[in-house]
């Protein structure tokens, strides 16, 4: 388990509730729009300072009473192989939590939700359903079953859920966002966010790159939106 990094609160990362975020370090998948290189990459993840198990966990103790749930998000967190551990404490310790993931590992999903060790699911939908355009969106080789079998499992969790996908020029336009409604609803909530190229990313040639125009990806989120309980750009 290697923690790299922790925002000590939030207030939008679990709705409706007051949360710290824990990021665990490695990722499965290299997308080119990533701006947390410090958590994926090998190099940078042994350059960037760790966060202590134990510090962390005395951190949340100090907050018990205050914050309501926690975040854990990377990277990829199903990756870690002792993330069962990790979740059960933080549960036995009165917090909700919500999972952050890519959804590559959906045997890994299942059995977290199998053994109630999370309340939230977030899932990123990197693209279109098509596997080209989700390897172009990752930076690797897909086996998009696996994609589409963590989809149908997160809506049949019984568990509180969102899919999500950032809006990157150059890998998606406006009608990606139909399509993937298309693809993943009916479903709970599905949050547009639009990629902006102020930080350092994988890919040096996205940053400085303007993002897609606003009002067209307002437009087809119309489009997409009666598939949703909530549908919108954040």
């Amino acid at each position: 388990m290697t923690i790299g990094g922790l925002q000590k609160v939030t207030l939008i990362d679990y709705p409706g509730k007051v949360a710290c975020t824990v990021f665990l370090s490695r990722c499965n998948f290299r997308c080119p729009f990533c701006y947390s290189q410090e958590l994926v990459l090998e190099e940078e993840i042994k350059k960037h300072p760790q966060i202590d198990l134990e510090d962390f966990f005395s951190f949340l103790e100090e907050r018990k009473g205050l914050l309501d749930a926690c975040v854990v998000c990377g990277g990829e967190p199903t990756l870690n192989p002792d993330l069962n551990d990790f979740l059960k404490r933080i549960k036995e310790m009165g917090f909700l939590v919500k999972i952050d993931t890519n959804g590559y590992l959906p045997e890994k999903l299942k059995e977290l939700i199998d053994e109630n060790l999370i309340d939230y699911i977030a899932m990123d939908i990197k693209a279109p359903l098509i596997k080209e355009r989700y390897g172009q969106a990752t930076g690797v080789d897909i086996d998009l079953q696996r994609i589409k079998t963590s989809i149908e499992l997160i809506k049949n969790s019984g568990l509180d859920y969102e899919f999500r996908t950032t809006l990157v020029p150059g890998i998606h336009t406006p009608e990606d966002v139909v399509a993937i409604a298309k693809a993943i609803g009916p479903a709970k909530r599905y949050f547009l966010q639009n990629f902006h190229g102020e930080k350092e990313t994988i890919d040096p040639s996205l940053e400085g790159k303007k993002p897609l125009p606003e009002e067209e990806i307002k437009e087809a989120i119309k489009e997409a939106s009666s598939l949703f309980e909530v549908c919108k750009l954040r």
